[in-house]
């Protein structure tokens, strides 16, 4: 259940960062709103998780799913480039983070 719950936390972190770049361009209270909320809920899976793994462990998989998920909503969201260099280097940070998994 922890790992699960370090996996949603990871997905509301990725929501949050992309609800900053909707605040940026639209200003308004319902992305603040929702930028709080991702975050929020971001935060308490990943304490929620951090109560049975590792704290190393956890925020490493937590900041590379955030990471990587938020240069992967650029690229489908935002028009951010999509070259193979970027997609390599985002499968190696998600790759980590399956390593950390594999070895807790």
């Amino acid at each position: 259940m922890a790992w699960t719950s370090l996996v949603v936390a990871g997905l509301f972190e990725v929501f949050g960062v992309t609800m900053i770049n909707k605040l940026h361009k639209d200003r308004s209270w319902q992305a603040l709103s929702l930028l709080v909320l991702g975050f929020g809920a971001s935060f308490f899976f990943l304490a929620y998780a951090m109560e049975t793994l590792p704290m190393g462990t956890a925020y490493a998989v937590w900041t590379g799913i955030g990471a990587s998920g938020g240069a992967i909503a650029g690229m489908f969201f935002y028009n951010e480039v999509k070259d193979w260099k970027r997609i390599m280097f985002i499968t190696m940070v998600l790759g980590a983070a399956v390593g950390l998994k594999l070895f807790s």
